[in-house]
């Protein structure tokens, strides 16, 4: 029989009692969160090992989560009261739940909104007199207060796709002309690199206005809003709600507007540049040389094609937070293959120093799409017509992480196995490890002077957690 070894050592300075409890969960295609019991530690060493020293353990995690979308509370919606409460508290519950800590929100529309709106689409009021939540008191802000009744104390970031439409060049909601979903002419549409914001005095003192009272306005919800990423994709020309900036018009508004801004009216919220979806690392480069920008800005977000730009942009500025925002969102397959491919993104971004991982969309129905066509995964899937829900690979994916790996962990890296994930927390330690293969797999890892000996199954998540 052939058999397959990975050994795992994390080489700490501590001298460890033996037989003691590790908790061990799996999940496969078909068996789904399984408690293993019986997994204990044991003394014979193996003879080949990899080694993570304890002083090299890199940066602190801050948690977990995913996006509130119209979408998704709508597809609630169509629950009974008890299988909606279920899925809640499989979502959120912060004992049985995945036990997220951070969520991520639109300012307005995005592409899973039930239509277009902005808050204020009164043209030419600078003074935001016609500013209204009106919409959000509907969904979002429902959504959110729901999510509140069992984590109290969640973090929820913001970020806009598309500013009020009256403050664009080509006054639209779009960028990309699709006669399917949208009316913006051919000869209205904007391109990569040429700023569609207008980048006139008064409205840039507007938008930033705009986000104040948008910020202020959740204050009195009862919802803080902890930190705001300027701009979703700000090089994506979108035939859904989206504006194109080039990095020195972004840096205009940061460092001359909004900054000033959130400073005069003594907001705490954090200002972030993001959410960078390009790999050129230049593009960063350009709004951090603003000084008067780069004071303001506590983070940098990523997603999709920015995941290149995440290693240089660690390396350059290593005191800056690092986020990834939103998990490739595939085309509506929430199989297997969808969380491999999550692994994979996870695996990257924890390698050059993300301190955070959002998934996007955490609810939809069955059919996934938006309103402006895209077909796209999700954690839970609900069928509208029979009440019928359905967790998708990618739950158990992010659960096994999020369940386990609290606020303030270090991430550890794991050397040269792409299939581990390590993280540390005080004595606690967890232990991803995904068998990719299509054979069971028996493997070992030492912790000092413990051993853990498991027979994985094929196509396996699991995760460990011990003392050490």
């Amino acid at each position: 029989m052939k058999k397959y070894i990975a050994i795992f050592l994390i080489a700490l300075t501590f001298a460890c009692a033996t037989g003691e409890k590790v908790e061990w969960i799996s999940t496969t295609n078909d068996q789904v969160w399984v408690s293993n019991a019986g997994l204990t530690t044991g003394t014979v060493m193996p003879e080949v090992a990899i080694r993570i020293p304890v002083d090299s353990v890199g940066q602190l995690i801050d948690g977990f989560g995913g996006c509130f979308n119209e979408l998704g509370w709508d597809a609630l919606q169509s629950l009974s009261d008890e299988s909606r409460q279920s899925v809640l508290k499989n979502l959120f519950d912060t004992i049985s739940g995945c036990r997220f800590t951070i969520f991520r929100m639109p300012i307005g529309a995005n592409d899973y909104a039930v239509d277009w709106y902005s808050h204020n689409e009164t043209a030419e009021d600078f003074e935001m007199k016609n500013f209204s939540l009106e919409r959000d008191k509907k969904r979002l802000i429902p959504y959110i207060k729901t999510a509140q009744t069992f984590i109290p104390n969640l973090q929820v970031w913001a970020s806009p796709w598309c500013p009020p439409s009256w403050m664009k060049t080509n006054n639209h909601y779009a960028c990309a002309s699709n006669p399917q979903v949208n009316d913006l002419p051919t000869d209205r549409q904007g391109e990569e690199m040429k700023t569609q914001f207008r980048m006139e005095p008064k409205v840039l003192d507007a938008y930033a206005l705009y986000f104040g009272k948008f910020i202020q306005g959740y204050q009195q919800e009862g919802i803080e809003i902890s930190a705001v990423h300027v701009q979703n994709e700000m090089n994506s020309c979108q035939n859904f709600p989206s504006c194109i900036w080039r990095p020195e018009s972004l840096a205009t508004f940061i460092g001359d507007y909004l900054g000033p801004k959130f400073e005069a009216d003594g907001l705490k919220t954090d200002i972030w540049y993001g959410t960078v979806e390009r790999p050129q690392i230049e593009r960063v480069d350009t709004v951090f040389l603003n000084a008067k920008a780069a004071k303001y800005i506590k983070g940098v977000g990523f997603q999709w094609a920015g995941k290149g730009a995440i290693p240089e942009v660690h390396r350059k500025y290593p005191e800056m937070k690092l986020m990834q925002t939103e998990t490739e969102c595939g085309n509506g397959s929430n199989d297997w293959a969808a969380a491999e491919h999550t692994f994979e993104l996870m695996k990257h971004y924890f390698k050059n120093g993300a301190n955070a991982y959002m998934y996007w969309n955490m609810i939809l129905d069955e059919t996934g799409k938006s309103q402006w066509g895209w077909k796209q995964n999700s954690m839970i899937s609900i069928e509208k017509a029979s009440g019928k829900v359905v967790y998708n690979p990618e739950y158990y994916l992010m659960k096994h992480l999020s369940y386990f790996v609290e606020p303030g962990s270090k991430y550890i890296p794991v050397g040269s196995d792409e299939n581990c994930l390590a993280f540390v927390k005080g004595n606690q330690l967890v232990v991803f490890y995904y068998n990719a293969g299509d054979a069971g797999k028996e493997t070992s890892f030492v912790v000092g002077k413990k051993v853990v000996k498991v027979n994985l199954k094929p196509k396996s998540f699991n995760t460990f957690k011990l003392e050490i």
